[in-house]
């Protein structure tokens, strides 16, 4: 694990190495707490453009791990991953057929490769959390229609949330779009509210459901789906985090924070210009 200076605020678990147990109160922020929000979501996205940027043939996905290290603390931050669980890096890198929870490692990227960089920051107390696919060099075109499906999924979830719409609304956008795609998606893994805390309820699922529950104004929670070439059950390496489709086949993941507004849904982990009102 790399240090993180000691001036900079720790989230509870950082010394301890626990899983935080999960938290059933909703993240829903006032003027102060969004604030605090926006700037951990602006880190967020700035981290992973940077990142990205990084990905290239022969670069190892524990070289983009200390380079997001150093970007996450140069900005006062914590990485958020680190010691979460015992999870020994700052940034998830998941490869290929890896689903999520990738830990980097000297494996190097290798043309046509793609990959997941998941970041969340801990600022000033709260968590920021996405994750983007980026391509290595050119990739087969099955590789591409797969990302280019996992975004098109988030997006059309997004553009369902409100105030008092039900969560069940974005696994139904998600599998709709995966349907249309020929793509599976992932049940194992959710997305989560966050804010002062790193997972929190609701649990979002991303595929068609009944779950009860609505969006409130004002709360903060993550979508990100998961979709699959062929299998979407999820085995495990010996590391108990990095999980993989049990066929060996691509997997994508595209994530986003998201603040419920009157208006719809803003999205938190988008740098500069891009912010934008969901419709």
């Amino acid at each position: 694990m790399l240090a993180v200076p000691a001036h900079i605020p720790r989230p509870p678990y950082a010394e301890t190495g626990m899983s935080v147990p999960w938290d059933d109160t909703p993240q829903v922020h006032d003027a102060e707490g969004l604030a605090r929000m926006r700037a951990a979501g602006r880190l967020a996205a700035r981290v992973v453009n940077a990142a990205g940027a990084l990905v290239k043939p022969g670069v190892q996905t524990d070289f983009i791990d200390r380079q997001v290290h150093q970007m996450v603390v140069d900005a006062g931050a914590y990485p958020s991953p680190l010691n979460y669980g015992k999870f020994p890096k700052s940034v998830c890198t998941s490869v290929n057929e890896c689903i999520c929870h990738g830990i980097p490692d000297s494996r190097e990227l290798r043309e046509g490769d793609i990959i997941n960089i998941d970041v969340t920051v801990f600022l000033d107390g709260y968590h920021g959390d996405t994750s983007r696919m980026f391509y290595v060099g050119e990739v087969a075109d099955e590789a591409r229609r797969l990302v280019e499906c996992t975004t098109e999924a988030l997006y059309s979830a997004i553009a369902v949330c409100g105030p008092d719409i039900p969560y069940k609304r974005i696994g139904a956008a998600i599998q709709r779009v995966a349907d249309e795609g020929g793509y599976g998606v992932v049940k194992t893994f959710v997305g989560h509210g966050l804010g002062t805390v790193f997972h929190c309820s609701p649990t979002i699922l991303h595929h068609r459901n009944n779950d009860p529950g609505k969006m409130l104004l004002g709360q903060t929670f993550t979508i990100e789906p998961m979709l699959t070439v062929g299998s979407t059950r999820a085995k495990y390496w010996k590391d108990n985090w990095t999980a993989v489709t049990s066929d060996g086949s691509l997997s994508a993941q595209r994530e986003h924070s998201l603040l419920i507004t009157p208006d719809g849904a803003e999205i938190l982990t988008l740098e500069g210009d891009e912010r934008r009102l969901a419709p």
